[in-house]
């Protein structure tokens, strides 16, 4: 190598290259156990997106890579620290518990850049226990699951509602107000609701149910996400 490229290059003395890929590779492989943990004891109920995964991943590798280039020099890490604080992530975390999957991964990533594995892996299994004791339930899918809209019209009064609602509390456990609109020219209402249907529920039968309360007009059950 040139004098002067080695000048350029070599003022700061760095570990050999085979420890910077040795930790590089094992921040890689302790980010994959990370996503691992995240995927076994959150399943379907995290709320984010597809990304999700392959962020705490490269976030494992780049705090090690970061570690690697502060060392022990105090006043590089308050410099990066400056420029890190440019990026600013645009998806919000909208679960605490995702939140500190990401504190999970950037420790992870620092312990291994640090040279210090022993407390990535004591780390790795001491969280990894806690996450599977507090695990997400499978009923929180099963809940969100059975949430379905109902569009109700009818010539409306406080009675009627008052009966509509007792018929529904037959098959949902869970009632929530959305939306209400006059329809045929005011002489009628059509009125939104998010029920939570009950296991057993079946829906000909609720339509049906409410179908024969004198004054509803038409019932229409619906998804969620075909609502509009």
């Amino acid at each position: 190598m040139p004098d002067w490229l080695r000048q350029s290059f070599g003022a700061i003395p760095i570990d050999p290259w085979q420890t910077l890929l040795v930790r590089l590779v094992a921040a890689l492989l302790l980010g994959i156990a990370v996503v691992g943990i995240h995927r076994a004891t959150r399943g379907r109920t995290s709320d984010h997106s597809t990304t999700f995964p392959a962020t705490l991943v490269m976030l494992c590798v780049l705090i090690a890579m970061v570690t690697q280039v502060t060392g022990d020099n105090f006043a590089r890490a308050f410099s990066l620290v400056g420029v890190l604080s440019i990026v600013r992530f645009r998806t919000v975390l909208r679960d605490t518990k995702d939140t500190a999957f990401v504190i999970f991964a950037v420790v992870v990533g620092m312990s291994i850049g640090a040279g210090q594995p022993t407390i990535a892996l004591i780390g790795l299994a001491t969280v990894a226990a806690a996450a599977a004791i507090y695990r997400d339930q499978p009923h929180g899918v099963a809940t969100v699951l059975h949430k379905k809209l109902l569009i109700v019209k009818l010539t409306w009064s406080p009675e009627l509602e008052a009966q509509l609602r007792d018929s529904l509390s037959k098959h949902v456990s869970d009632v929530q107000s959305l939306a209400a609109s006059t329809i045929r020219q005011g002489s009628a209402m059509e009125l939104h609701y998010r029920v939570a249907l009950l296991p057993a529920t079946s829906l000909p039968q609720l339509i049906a149910d409410l179908n024969r309360t004198e004054g509803i007009l038409s019932a229409e059950i619906r998804s969620e996400h075909s609502e509009g």
